[in-house]
């Protein structure tokens, strides 16, 4: 049985900044969701800011090196999604009020 939880799933590409805007995917709300099956086997669903993003290839990389150094993972899949489309509203508040919102 996997131990690893989407709590640490999220803490490892919380590691992950966007350095576009200095803050982690996570805080900028850009992480949908994150599944883990029995095996371990990690599917991180997200979005970017931009449709037209050029580190979109580097970011889903970090993200998919993050997520490998959880103790005990296996494959990592990361899925790039836009739909819903990002918007401000969903970034935590601390970045919202940094980025003048």
């Amino acid at each position: 049985m996997c131990k690893i939880t989407k709590e640490d799933v999220y803490k490892a590409i919380s590691t992950v900044i966007d350095p576009e805007v200095g803050f982690n995917l996570v805080e900028m709300g850009l992480i949908y969701d994150a599944t883990i099956d029995e095996s371990c086997n990690v599917k991180v669903t997200m979005t970017l800011s931009t449709r037209g993003c050029p580190l979109h290839q580097m970011i889903t990389t970090w993200v998919k090196e993050a997520v490998l150094k959880l103790d005990g993972v296996g494959e990592v899949d990361v899925e790039v999604v836009w739909e819903p489309a990002w918007n401000i509203s969903m970034a935590d508040d601390n970045v919202k009020k940094a980025l003048g919102f």
